[in-house]
């Protein structure tokens, strides 16, 4: 089934530093292999767009090398987004019409309606709620994170950040059979939320030093085995190498932006054998990609989906003509959001 006529659609543009654009353009019939979506709900990503909305990201740096849907890089004005579930409103004459009606997730900017190819679309599937699969990139990210971690069993694990990722990996984590599940997040919502969703204990940084409050939980002389480091915060790396004990691993999932970086490495870093590291979701690390592909990890995404209780973290619904508030919303007032939803007519 085809359709001939163009729809009237809005996207929303970064243009300059704390300035967000609607703008209006049209999206055409699809061609003989693609489909129309009509967007019901994207989600912000409060890191990489809050770097962006603040003027903080590099320029020059892609956008996402990962998605075709991205093809520029972040210099103003940028069209961004990555989290939109949306229904299949039209087909191209060569695409089955089972596809119309389907709820589907794109890695897409945050617009009304958008033309994408089915091959690059993930079905939604029965059991989870369109606000769930909002979060879809955000969990497959925390999916990431265990992966790249490797937490073992027994192990001692600290989540520096209880953002809308920091969360979700201690939901996962609490999954997992270690010894000690310790987080790090200054907001106390996020704090007795994270506690709710499985941490044995969660701490304020700014409340004394974090290595003697970690030993106080786990033991005397007791550091972490893995440590991460979700915060987006640069000062946040030497807490996470402070708590990680020798030969231990941090990983480093925040991205900085343009944000210097002055971690202390001149103390027992070097000593103690610690490994720091970054992780991705945009690849698959190395050590693993001979056994897992990214649609292994979304299988795997959608089925945790389901098994966890993560729509309480959608704290805010915003409508898309609004969506300026939004980003005031999550810099002016970061102890009463978690996570921001777009919403669509």
């Amino acid at each position: 089934m085809t359709t001939r006529s163009t729809v009237d659609a809005r996207r929303l543009y970064f243009t300059a530093p704390r300035t967000v654009e609607i703008r209006s353009r049209s999206v055409p019939r699809p061609g003989p292999e693609s489909v129309r979506v009509r967007t019901l709900v994207s989600a912000i990503s409060a890191g990489t767009e809050g770097l962006i909305y603040r003027g903080e990201a590099p320029p020059s740096l892609p956008a996402d090398e990962a998605l075709e849907a991205f093809d520029g890089d972040l210099s103003f004005p940028l069209s961004y987004g990555y989290a939109a579930v949306g229904e299949v409103v039209a087909v191209g004459e060569d695409v089955p019409d089972r596809w119309l009606g389907r709820r589907v997730f794109a890695y897409n900017r945050h617009e009304s309606a958008f033309l994408a190819n089915p091959e690059d679309l993930l079905v939604v599937p029965e059991g989870v709620a369109t606000r769930e699969a909002a979060l879809f990139a955000t969990l497959e990210t925390a999916v990431t994170l265990l992966l790249d971690g490797a937490p073992l069993l027994g192990e001692r694990v600290v989540v520096v950040g209880q953002g809308v990722v920091g969360l979700s990996t201690v939901a996962l984590l609490a999954e997992t059979p270690l010894e000690t599940l310790l987080t790090v997040e200054p907001r106390e919502k996020r704090r007795r939320i994270s506690e709710t969703f499985g941490a044995d204990r969660s701490v304020d940084p700014g409340r004394g030093d974090l290595r003697e409050r970690f030993e106080a939980i786990a033991g005397d002389g007791v550091r972490a085995d893995l440590t991460y480091e979700l915060s987006g915060n640069p000062d946040a790396l030497d807490d996470a190498v402070a708590v990680t004990g020798f030969d231990g691993r941090v990983l480093v999932g925040s991205w900085y932006g343009t944000k210097p970086v002055t971690a202390d490495l001149g103390g027992r870093f070097h000593r103690d054998r610690i490994e720091i590291r970054s992780t991705q979701v945009s690849t698959i690390d190395p050590r693993l990609s001979g056994r897992w592909s990214r649609e292994r990890r979304h299988r795997i995404t959608w089925d945790w989906l389901r098994r966890l209780d993560l729509e309480s973290l959608c704290t805010h619904d915003v409508p898309f003509e609004d969506a300026g508030g939004a980003y005031e919303l999550l810099e002016e007032r970061p102890d009463e959001v978690i996570q921001v939803l777009l919403t669509y007519d």
